[in-house]
């Protein structure tokens, strides 16, 4: 289906079968960033829907030049429901990711001109709002988003990138950690989370993809959760009777779907699109020493998700967490970075440990649009700043 055609580009729909490999190509060429020789570049290995595949609702948008049908551009979305900060209440939201022009083909309005298809597509599937996010000296997209396309700036975050090593220190021995099941995660998640900002409204759906490693807790061993963690048919204690501090998190195993790759004179390569944000935003850890290390062969990551915690020590409690993920990590082949993302004003983004030279520390920022005015008392959600507890979902990332 077409959705804008001028004399110059048309803005169509992408076709498996037909746009694959030229689609490959065009993103390939679209160099991210290069500094003293450093450039990564994106390598789809077939699957240039990866990013938004988990979502019911999506599309990816291509642009081609009107005549000989190369193809400049692309851009992808999906829909979803998330949650406000207000209760419980929730949105449609349209979200964009992968916007990709070609570098030949730049300072022409495609990037524009993709943007607003993509609009238009979210508003026909009923979107209340639309976001995106783009790294914070990424001076261009800022002034595309905000100059032209009226989206305001929603929070910033930091990302943050370590890699698994031999230096990961052991959890405190004074606390527990325990792996909830499915359903204790999904409960305690809606529980505590359901009425936070961005939180997902298919957390289920989440959880449940074979990609989520599972959800941990920890808490200190001198108290109890819930009078027994593995009692499951009695889901309300477990959830109303927590300890006095305690902290969660959940892993995603982005190892199972995409890796990133060293080639060369220091090339890094990501083998699917959906990891070229990824990349462009961990760049500069890999030019760090302690990084020199890290083999000259495809490695993976994983996306740490949903950190939450809860009491007087709950910091003390997530580091706990964090060096066990590490280490749990360890043991995967190839898996060699954690990466997490957090609001700047999250009180728990000071208790990530940042002890180590390994550790880098990047800035994002999200972008937001009101598309639908139904409801004006949801205009009240995009003046809350600065989001504090913003869910990352890492099926965008």
């Amino acid at each position: 289906m077409d959705l804008y055609m001028d004399n110059k580009i048309l803005i169509r729909e992408f076709n498996e079968e037909r746009d694959m490999k030229v689609v490959e190509k065009m993103e390939r060429n679209c160099e991210i960033g290069s500094r003293k020789g450093l450039s990564i570049v994106t390598n789809m290995m077939g699957d240039p829907l990866c990013r938004i595949r988990l979502y019911p609702i999506r599309v990816m948008l291509v642009a081609e030049l009107v005549g000989d049908g190369e193809i400049v551009g692309v851009v992808r979305g999906c829909m979803k429901w998330v949650g406000t900060g207000s209760g419980s209440t929730h949105v449609k939201m349209g979200c964009i990711l992968g916007l990709r022009v070609s570098p030949k083909h730049r300072r022409m309005g495609i990037g524009l001109k993709l943007v607003k298809s993509i609009e238009g597509w979210a508003i026909r599937n009923g979107a209340h709002y639309i976001h995106l996010a783009t790294e914070k000296n990424n001076v261009a997209s800022i002034n595309l988003f905000v100059l032209k396309c009226d989206y305001e700036i929603l929070s910033s975050l930091a990302i943050l990138v370590q890699p698994i090593d031999s230096h990961a220190k052991s959890p405190s021995q004074d606390v527990r950690i325990e792996k909830l099941s499915i359903d204790q995660a999904i409960a305690l998640y809606k529980d505590r989370l359901a009425g936070k900002e961005f939180f997902p409204a298919d957390i289920d759906t989440l959880l449940r993809e074979k990609l989520s490693l599972g959800t941990w807790v920890s808490f200190f061993k001198d108290e109890e959760w819930g009078g027994n963690l593995h009692y499951k048919e009695k889901i309300e204690h477990f959830t109303r009777k927590t300890p006095s501090s305690w902290a969660m998190l959940s892993i995603w195993k982005a190892y199972e779907a995409y890796k990133l790759q060293i080639r060369g004179a220091h090339l890094f390569r990501c083998c699917y699109s959906t990891v070229s944000n990824v990349g462009a935003k961990v760049f500069p850890c890999f030019g760090l020493p302690s990084l020199g290390d890290i083999p000259n062969r495809p490695f993976g990551f994983v996306f740490l998700y949903g950190l939450h915690g809860e009491g007087e020590k709950q910091g003390e409690l997530m580091k706990s967490l964090w060096w066990f993920a590490c280490n749990l990590l360890r043991k995967v082949k190839d898996c060699k970075v954690i990466i997490t993302e957090l609001g700047m004003s999250d009180p728990l983004l000071g208790h990530i440990p940042q002890g180590t030279t390994s550790m880098s520390f990047i800035d994002d920022l999200w972008f937001l649009k009101r598309v639908n005015r139904s409801d004006e008392n949801e205009d009240e959600w995009a003046k809350m700043q600065p989001l504090a507890h913003l869910f990352v979902d890492p099926r965008e990332f």
